[in-house]
């Protein structure tokens, strides 16, 4: 009989991805029965996965519904929203513990939780608005404390993040041509994945060997590069010229208009530790000798979603 997997964040970019590379496995989606979790069965996103797994509702708020959706369940992926405002770490702590803790409770037999790295931690305490990175690091390290196997994915920055609309994507410049505007170093190496297409090849891997990974963390990249190589390969695929400006931390703070004290510190965190710490490029790449396929480059990511510079 098969194992049902419980998707959290199903209509989700992780959660979507997960589940569209099991149904297209041969191997995995005769092993496993997928139960999608989501807060909405009615929304779009949701009503598309209809007849191909089951749909339920649950919302991380609302207990009973947690003990529903994982009654008979065998594995778990789980992943946390982020929260922001003063107590977005505490928050979002909570909610990853919630599910840990009913998971235990309704006998689950494994935990693939979607984490990140602790950089406060890795960075000796220099860093400490990068909550997001912090609250799902702590929800590692209470699983590990659990009676319950585990392993972790932690992906690196999004690709999907270049494009429009959000702060990341190139911005037309005076002279016509489009400027990557950091306060990073020109050749600062930064991990970036193909979230949509990649990571379920990670997951997968899990899936298919947990005993191999059980107690790991999957440093999860599809590659990393530094912002000329980034810039280069924008302008290779779109045809325009795309360039890499370094500016002022504070220019760049302005020019972010949500959390901008946040994303200034995971970018400089990045640079000065490495995204995963000092070992960051070699459990990239055992991560990816690992992944179940071949992983996607930067350039083949633009070519299949165009940056739309217009």
């Amino acid at each position: 009989m098969a194992k049902i997997l419980a998707v959290f964040g199903a209509t989700g970019q992780q959660g979507g991805a997960v589940i569209d590379y099991l149904l297209q496995d041969a191997e995995l989606s005769q092993e496993y029965k997928i139960r999608a979790v989501t807060r909405d069965v009615n929304s779009k996103t949701a009503k598309r996965l209809e007849g191909n797994v089951e749909l339920v509702q649950a919302d991380v708020l609302d207990q009973a519904s947690l003990e529903t959706a994982l009654t008979d369940v065998h594995t778990i992926f789980a992943m946390t929203t982020p929260s922001f405002g003063p107590n977005a770490l505490e928050i979002e702590y909570n909610r990853g513990k919630t599910i840990a803790d009913v998971a235990v409770e309704k006998g689950v037999q494994y935990i693939i939780f979607s984490t990140l790295p602790a950089a406060r931690e890795i960075s000796g305490g220099k860093y400490t608005k990068i909550t997001p990175f912090d609250a799902k690091a702590k929800v590692q390290q209470y699983i590990r404390g659990l009676p319950i196997k585990s392993a972790f994915y932690s992906p690196a920055f999004f690709m999907e993040n270049f494009q429009p609309p959000n702060f990341q994507t190139p911005q037309k410049s005076p002279d016509g041509t489009w400027v990557l505007a950091r306060h990073m170093s020109p050749k600062s190496p930064s991990h970036y994945i193909d979230a949509g297409s990649d990571t379920g090849k990670f997951i997968g891997a899990i899936l298919a060997e947990p005993d191999k990974f059980e107690g790991k963390t999957v440093c999860a990249a599809s590659g990393a590069y530094d912002w000329e190589e980034i810039a280069a390969t924008m302008s290779e695929v779109t045809g325009k010229t795309v360039v890499y400006k370094q500016i002022s931390l504070e220019e760049f703070k302005k020019s972010v208009a949500f959390e901008p004290d946040m994303f200034a510190e995971g970018f400089s965190y990045d640079e000065e530790f490495g995204y995963w710490g000092p070992n960051s490029k070699e459990e990239a790449a055992w991560a990816a000798k690992n992944a179940r396929g071949k992983l996607s480059t930067l350039k083949e990511f633009l070519e299949a979603h165009p940056l739309q510079l217009t």
